[in-house]
């Protein structure tokens, strides 16, 4: 048998395709229904404000001008 026969296309062929099928079959339960529930955005605030956190003091030289 040669490397590249037809005959190892074929096989990883079906194996392929038999897997594909076999993880199908194995998820199928979880098809049914919704599958996530939907979106929804976020509400805005009222001010946009930076959190304290994110906020750069100025540095002591900028202060005593």
């Amino acid at each position: 048998m040669r490397l590249f026969s037809s005959d190892l296309f074929r096989n990883f062929s079906i194996g392929f395709v038999l897997g594909a099928l076999l993880i199908a079959g194995a998820n199928a339960e979880s098809w049914g229904g919704e599958l996530s529930s939907p979106a929804r955005a976020a509400s805005l605030p009222d001010r946009l404000e930076p959190a304290a956190e994110f906020v750069i003091a100025p540095a002591a030289a900028e202060i005593r001008r």
